[in-house]
């Protein structure tokens, strides 16, 4: 099974912070995903929420931050 982000992130009340951004396919394990995947390229993504954006970031810790 794997899980688009980017194609309606849009939709969701996030808009592309580069127009040169492209949709990323994560692979998922059941419901896990490897949290290297999601930070891959960035330390911080947005998760949209309903009509909330939260931020997930990853800390110089290695550590993970969820705040909306």
């Amino acid at each position: 099974m794997s899980a688009t982000s980017g194609d309606d992130i849009g939709a969701a009340g996030r808009h592309a912070e580069n127009p040169s951004d492209t949709a990323k396919t994560l692979v998922m394990h059941g419901n896990r995903i490897d949290s290297r995947d999601l930070f891959a390229t960035e330390r911080e993504i947005i998760i949209a929420h309903g009509e909330e954006n939260y931020r997930l970031r990853l800390t110089s810790q290695n550590k993970l931050i969820l705040t909306k």
